[in-house]
């Protein structure tokens, strides 16, 4: 089965679906190793380790499609992509598609947001009126139909613009366009988690931010109000700087230790020296 086949399996599946974010290679393959059947490629920290800038339109549609096919090689799991707003109009958005589609993205996850776009929760978010948003997702939907293998996820963030109402009735529309899944982004409480689960059908993705709009809940607690997939796109980022900025402030004191590390070994084996090794041996001239 292609990626694609794997993500639809497992939403088959029992039970809901944790996904780590990731934003390179290495992440990417940390999670598959930690047992993570399925990841999420966060543009926010995508944003952050390849441009070092924030996640307001700024990073392109090259760079997000550059970085994704290096996540995507170095795994085996299925991978969602973010995909923003398309870079663009319905046309945009199904070229968008069929580039995230070759470049081994399990599914695309498309956003209602104006350009420039915002991360969901932070300031200054507008979202486009229901037509263009609707043809946005009708744009991808027809990428899928005409031949590109990838599922469709439609996100909007008219929440925190126009209200709960809004947002689920575009979430139901974008299920009727044919979504494969849908993303109300940062409900503010449990109430209005509760009331997305039970009024929009099919699958649902539910974003945990640390101290974020959203409460921040266990994947068994999402589960019983009814989401099926739970991602956690800034955990990695946050620890990893956290252990970096740590690590730095003691080179920065003169103190040098080899405590609080993997080993070496270790980190070749992550970035594959043994796989490597091996496959130098077969073409060694006797």
């Amino acid at each position: 089965m292609n990626q694609a086949d794997n993500l639809r399996k497992l939403l088959d599946e029992p039970g809901i679906l944790p996904m780590p974010g990731v934003f390179d290679a290495v992440s990417a393959r940390l999670a598959e190793r930690a047992g993570f059947k399925a990841c999420f490629m966060s543009g926010f920290m995508v944003s952050a380790v390849r441009v070092g800038l924030p996640d307001a339109g700024l990073i392109s549609y090259t760079e997000m499609l550059d970085q994704g096919r290096n996540i995507c090689g170095a795994v085996s799991i299925p991978t969602i992509g973010d995909g923003d707003t398309g870079w663009g109009n319905a046309v945009n958005v199904k070229r968008t598609v069929g580039g995230y589609a070759q470049a081994g993205f399990a599914c695309i996850m498309l956003e209602d947001q104006q350009s420039p776009k915002r991360c969901g929760h932070t300031r200054g978010k507008k979202v486009v009126e229901r037509a263009e948003a609707y043809a946005r997702i009708q744009a991808a939907v027809d990428a899928r139909e005409e031949g590109e293998d990838i599922l469709i996820m439609a996100r909007t963030d008219a929440n925190a613009t126009d209200g709960m109402e809004e947002a689920v009735e575009r979430c139901r529309e974008f299920r009727h366009i044919g979504a494969d899944i849908t993303f109300l982004e940062a409900p503010r409480d449990l109430d209005e988690m509760q009331r997305y689960c039970d009024e929009v059908n099919g699958p649902k993705m539910a974003n945990m931010v640390e101290q974020g709009d959203t409460p921040f809940l266990s994947p068994a607690e999402l589960e019983e109000i009814g989401y099926k997939i739970a991602i956690w796109p800034a955990s990695l980022m946050t620890s990893a700087i956290m252990g970096m900025e740590k690590e730095l402030a003691k080179l920065a004191g003169g103190a040098v230790s080899e405590d609080g590390k993997i080993t070496f070994n270790e980190l070749q084996d992550i970035v594959g020296f043994p796989a490597y090794y091996e496959a130098e041996r077969k073409y060694v001239a006797d």
